[in-house]
Formats: C-alpha cells, structure tokens, sequence
C-alpha cells in the first residue's frame, strides 16, 4: 500500500472515530435546565425543637415529625431532638421505623440534637467519661438514621479558668469525636450559653480538638454568656463558621415587614456564605408571639427571602 492510500485509511479511521465520539456524546442524557440551573445558595431544613410546645402538649407524635416537615411546611430535611426520645435511642425497631417513614417521604434526617447526657467537660474525670460514653448511644442512633452529626454541649465547670474550661471540653469533645468517626459520623457544637456561647472560647476548643469530624453548629440567637454578659452574634458566627458543619437559623418575632426583629439574617447570611458555607439551616423557632407552625412558616418565608436576594 503506497504512501498515499496509507493517508487516506488514516484519515478516515479518525474521522469515523470522531464520528463515533460524537454520536456517543448525542446519546448520553441531557441535562435540562432545571438540572442546569445553580444550586441554591444554601439549603433549608427543620430543627425539631420549633415544636417543642406542640410535641409536650402531646399533639404531635415523635415519630410524625418527618411527616408534618413535608406535608406541612414544605421541607425535606429535618434535625431530631433526644428530649422527645429519650428512652429509644437503643430500640433497634423505633429507630428503624422513623428511617422508615423519613425515607419514604424523601425526607433526610441531618442530626440529633443531645441534651441531658452529662457535661463532657466535667471537670470530675469520672463523670466527663460517663459523658462521652452517655452520648455513644445517639451516635449509633444516628448513624442508623443516616445523620451526618450529633449536635452535643461543651458544658465545663464554670468556677475554673477559661482555659481550663477549654482543655476539658477538648478532652470529652476528642474522645467522643474518636468514638464517633468509625461510625461516619460527625461531632458539632452548639453555642448553648455559659463559655460556649463565647465564640473566642469555643473556637479555641475545636482547635484544641484537632478532629476533622469535630465542628460547631452556629446558632443565630445563643450568644448569652450570663446573666450580664452578651457575646457580639455577628462576631460569634464569624468566630465558629470555620469550623460549622450545620447552621441553626434562630428566630423569636418579626417585624410588619417579615424581618426577625433580634438578628439581621441578611447580615448573618452573608457572615454564614462567607465562609463557603452552602449546607442546610435549619429553622429553629422560639417565639411566642406567634405560633409555632407561623412562626416557622415565617423563618422559612424569610430565608428564602435572603437566599433569593444574596443570589441576584
């Protein structure tokens, strides 16, 4: 075969395979322009304590949370509270009927909230190990139910020093995060008052810490150091986001015009987005003025109100 027809065969090898290529490529599926359309800016969910007055009065069953999240307020992500299952962390059977439910409603559950286990930063090593170990059950618990965290306290004891607050919360907070991560599970903290609701503090616990599965979970409105003592939020949410792996949106009461009445959530959003933040926000209602389902149809209202606005 001479030089020539050499060229040819070449030449017609590549094109049928870029033709072939193409008629690949033309094959696959499209994406349409929903899918091609940006992710939101951040995503919303539920934290379960915006019921708290409805599931004490005895008006809304633990296990229908997943269901009123969605058919209710319109949401499919939810954040669990331990108060209102307090007996059934370790029921294999309860824990696998609210997956259920949740997963067939299409509804993810994010996190426990744990509350009522023990302060991990006693300062009495036997009672700060009795508290890692109380809070091993929701770690199971919660990787059953497919949470990416458990929300804890770093509680210490409020007669030492700052620092030596600091180095025991670290202590409870890296034994129960080296727990916790064979389980895939993250451990986060909330600013929950005393020296947590610091942000200088706290953020000096989680770098004491040193996990990658150890974070906080910035709450809007919990920056109440004491009865006289009232930490900066905006400073505080600034201080703990480095570290956030999920954001609780607080609100109390708004305005006539929507807008919560204690904290700016356009500045507080953009504080939150700042930092690369895009995760989920959960609604976490206190008010009283209104009640509860409005006051949470309000907070949604008004951080897809900021969402659309940070987004033009």
């Amino acid at each position: 075969m001479n030089t020539a027809m050499l060229q040819t065969t070449s030449s017609r090898r590549q094109f049928l395979a870029a033709a072939s290529a193409t008629a690949a490529l033309a094959a696959l599926p499209r994406l349409s322009s929903a899918q091609e359309a940006k992710k939101p800016l951040f995503e919303i969910s539920l934290a379960q304590w915006s019921l708290h007055r409805t599931i004490n009065g005895g008006k809304l069953d633990n296990k229908d949370f997943a269901k009123v999240t969605k058919e209710e307020y319109g949401i499919d992500a939810i954040e669990y509270v331990n108060q209102f299952w307090k007996d059934k962390a370790q029921d294999k059977a309860y824990v696998a009927e609210l997956k259920k439910r949740a997963d067939d409603l299409g509804v993810k559950t994010l996190l426990i909230m744990c509350d009522g286990e023990g302060n991990l930063g006693d300062s009495d090593d036997a009672k700060r190990t009795k508290a890692v170990e109380n809070h091993y059950k929701w770690v199971e618990a919660a990787k059953e139910l497919g949470c990416h965290s458990i929300r804890v306290n770093a509680a210490s004891n409020g007669r030492l020093s700052f620092e030596e607050q600091q180095k025991l919360a670290a202590d409870g907070l890296r034994r129960l995060s080296e727990f916790a991560a064979p389980h895939g599970l993250n451990v986060i903290v909330e600013n929950h008052g005393g020296l947590s609701s610091n942000g200088t503090w706290l953020a000096g616990v989680m770098k004491l810490v040193d996990k990658k599965n150890c974070g906080t979970l910035p709450d809007f409105g919990n920056f109440r150091v004491s009865n006289t003592e009232e930490y900066d939020r905006y400073k505080g949410v600034d201080e703990l986001m480095p570290f956030a792996k999920a954001v609780s949106a607080k609100s109390h009461d708004f305005d006539a015009e929507g807008n919560e009445t204690r904290t700016d959530f356009v500045k507080m959003m953009e504080i939150v987005l700042k930092h690369g933040y895009h995760g989920y926000c959960g609604i976490e209602y206190e008010g009283s003025k209104l009640s509860e389902p409005e006051g949470i149809l309000a907070t949604k209202k008004l951080l897809e109100r900021v969402r659309e606005k940070l987004s033009a």
